[in-house]
C-alpha cells in the first residue's frame, strides 16, 4: 500500500528495450534525470518513474535495481511523496539518495530531523568502516550536499559507513540489500561519484553492462519491425533537427520505403533551413522525403497569440493536421514517427511532488484526440547525447548529426510575444549572424547551443544621427552535453562585439543586442 497518494500506472514507451533495467523513483529532485544519465554512462539501462508508481507495474520487467532520488520535501510534511514501502521489499538491491535516505529513515524507524541550517554546497565524506557501496574510494572525498533535513540515527540493522561534519553521509544494510548516502553522486560535484554508481550498478546489482548505442539499434529495429507487421506503412515528421532525422534513419532501417518523411516548412524555421536541410535529406541519407510548404497556415493559426504554452500546442496540434492531410494522399499510412527524446516525456509530465511541468514538448502535447496514426516513437528512451551516438554509429552525416539542437516549434519558441512574418525575418537575419559568426571564431562544435532570441522589448537608439525606437534580440549560448542542465558559454568579447555589431548595422529594426548569462537550472535553454 501507498503511505499517501493513489497507485500509478506505469505505461513503457513502446520501444522499451529488454536489457536490465535500474528504476529510479523520482520524488521531484532537480537532478533526477543525472541519476538515470550516470547510469546509463556505466553501460546499464535506467528509466525515470514517478515515486508512487506501483513495484506490480514493473512484472515481467528485468529489475536489478531501484534508485530512491532526492527531492525537495521534508518526509514529515503533510503532502511528502512516499512511496509504496513494497519497494524495499522486491528482492533488489535499493540505492536512497539524500531525501531518499531519510526516506529509508522514516519507513524503517531511524530519526529524521531538520538540520540546523540546510546544507548546500561542498563537503568532505569519511569513510568509517567496510563499504560494499563505497569500495575502492578513499577514505575522505569531496561530496555536493543539498538538504534541509538530516538523519540522525539509522534504522536497526543499517552500519554507518561514512560520516560527513554535519551529517551521516552513507549506510547500509547489507544483508537487506538497502543502500543510502546524504549526498549527490549523479552531480559532477562529487568526483568519485560515478564510482559510487558503479559499485551499485555492477557490483551490488550485478548488472552487465549492456547497454549501447550499437544494441540500442539493433532492438529498436527489430522491435519496430515486430510490431508494425509486413505491411503497415509510417509517414515520419521532420523538423530539421537531429532527433527527428535520427527517427527517420532508425524507422527507415526497419522499414524501408515503407516510410515516407515529411518535412514541413512551417514559417518558423533558420534562415535558408528548409531547402538546405531538404537537400542533406534526400542527397545525403537516401530518404524518400516530400517537402510542404506551410508557412502561411502556422503563422495564420499563431496570429495574436503570446502565451508559450498556447504557442506549443497549436504548433503540435498543426504539424499532427499537416501529417494527417499529407498522409491521406499517400497510401494506406498507419503510423506516424516522431523524435520525442526522454527528457522531453519527463518534463511534460507532472505527478504530485516530483518535478512540476516545465513545459509541455510539442511531440508529446497538443495531439488531438481524433488522430487516427498511431505512434512509433524510437528515441523515446534516450537522452540527447545518446542521440547523437546512435547516428554517428549508423553513419548519418556530420552536416545533421553535428547540428546543434533546434526546438520542433522553431522560431516560435525564440519569438516572445506575437509571432508576425515580419518578426521572423527579424529574428531569422539575427540568428543567421550569429552562428555565422560562433563558427567563423571556430566555436560552433564547442557550444551545445547557440541562438538568438526577439524580445517583446523596443528601446530608443540612435544611428546615423537619428532617433530610433527598435527591437531587442538576446544572445544565448550555452554548454551541456544532454540538455538536462546547462551552463552559459563566456564568449570572447570580440566575439560578441562582432555578433552586436553586425546585427545593429545589418538587421534593420534591431537597435539593441543583450547577452543571456543565467544557466539550466534556474532558466531554461529556451526562453519559451
Amino acid at each position: 500500500m501507498l503511505l499517501n497518494g493513489e497507485t500509478l500506472a506505469y505505461n513503457p514507451p513502446l520501444m522499451t528495450t529488454e536489457h536490465e533495467l535500474i528504476l529510479v523513483l523520482d520524488f521531484g529532485s532537480q537532478y533526477t534525470q543525472l541519476i538515470a544519465r550516470r547510469v546509463r554512462e556505466i553501460g546499464v539501462y535506467c528509466e525515470i518513474v514517478p515515486f508512487n508508481t506501483a513495484p506490480e507495474a514493473l512484472a515481467g520487467r528485468p529489475l536489478r535495481g531501484v534508485i530512491f532520488s532526492g527531492g525537495p520535501s521534508s518526509v514529515y510534511d503533510d503532502d511528502a511523496p512516499h512511496a509504496d514501502r513494497s519497494w524495499l521489499e522486491q528482492g533488489v538491491p535499493v540505492l536512497g539518495i539524500c531525501y531518499g535516505f531519510q526516506h529509508f529513515a522514516y519507513f524503517l524507524g531511524g530519526t529524521v530531523e531538520p538540520s540546523p541550517a540546510r546544507e548546500y554546497g561542498r563537503a568532505v565524506l569519511s569513510v568509517t568502516s567496510p563499504s560494499r557501496l563505497l569500495a575502492g574510494l578513499p577514505h575522505e572525498m569531496d561530496v555536493w550536499m543539498s538538504h534541509g533535513d538530516v538523519v540522525r540515527a539509522a534504522p536497526d540493522g543499517f552500519t554507518v559507513v561514512g560520516q560527513t561534519e554535519n551529517a551521516l553521509g552513507a549506510v547500509e544494510d547489507v544483508s537487506r540489500q538497502l543502500y543510502a548516502i546524504q549526498f549527490h553522486p549523479e552531480v559532477h560535484h562529487t568526483p568519485r561519484g560515478r564510482d559510487i554508481l558503479a559499485n551499485f550498478a555492477l557490483e551490488i546489482c550485478g548488472c552487465r553492462a549492456d547497454w549501447s548505442m550499437a544494441s540500442f539499434i539493433d532492438s529498436t529495429v527489430a522491435a519496430i519491425r515486430e510490431h508494425v507487421g509486413p505491411d503497415a506503412r509510417a509517414v515520419c515528421g521532420l523538423s530539421g533537427g537531429v532527433d527527428s532525422a535520427v527517427a527517420a534513419a532508425i524507422v527507415d532501417r526497419a522499414l524501408g520505403d515503407r516510410q515516407t518523411c515529411l518535412f514541413v516548412d512551417t514559417g518558423l524555421l533558420r534562415k535558408n533551413e528548409f531547402d538546405e536541410v531538404l537537400e542533406v535529406l534526400r542527397r545525403e541519407m537516401s530518404l524518400n522525403v516530400v517537402g510542404i510548404a506551410a508557412g502561411e497556415r502556422f503563422l495564420g493559426e499563431l496570429a495574436g497569440v503570446v502565451d508559450p504554452e498556447r504557442k506549443r500546442k497549436i504548433i503540435g496540434r498543426e504539424f499532427i493536421e499537416v501529417f494527417q492531410a499529407e498522409a491521406s494522399r499517400l497510401e494506406k499510412v498507419d503510423y506516424l514517427v516522431q523524435g520525442t527524446l526522454y527528457p522531453d516525456v519527463i518534463e511534460s509530465v507532472s505527478v504530485k511532488g516530483p518535478s512540476q511541468v516545465i513545459k509541455s514538448h510539442h511531440n508529446v502535447g497538443g495531439l488531438p484526440e481524433t488522430m487516427r496514426l498511431k505512434l512509433i516513437e524510437p528515441l523515446r528512451e534516450l537522452f540527447k547525447d545518446e542521440v547523437r551516438r546512435v547516428g554517428r554509429e549508423m553513419g548519418l552525416p556530420e552536416e545533421i548529426i553535428g547540428r546543434q539542437p533546434f526546438p520542433g516549434p522553431g522560431l516560435a519558441v525564440r519569438i516572445l510575444g506575437e509571432i508576425t512574418e515580419d518578426r521572423v525575418a527579424l529574428l531569422q537575419e539575427a540568428d543567421a549572424i550569429v552562428i555565422e559568426e560562433i563558427r567563423a571564431a571556430g566555436l560552433y562544435d564547442e557550444i551545445w547551443q547557440a541562438f538568438a532570441v526577439l524580445l517583446p522589448i523596443q528601446s530608443v537608439g540612435v544611428m546615423g544621427d537619428q532617433r530610433t525606437y527598435e527591437s531587442t534580440v538576446a544572445i544565448r549560448a550555452v554548454h551541456s552535453q544532454d540538455g538536462m542542465t546547462a551552463d552559459w558559454v563566456r564568449l570572447p568579447y570580440d566575439v560578441l562585439a562582432r555578433i552586436s555589431s553586425r546585427i545593429v548595422s545589418e538587421v534593420r529594426g534591431i537597435n539593441r543586442v543583450v547577452y543571456d548569462v543565467t544557466s539550466k537550472p534556474p532558466s531554461t535553454i529556451e526562453w519559451e
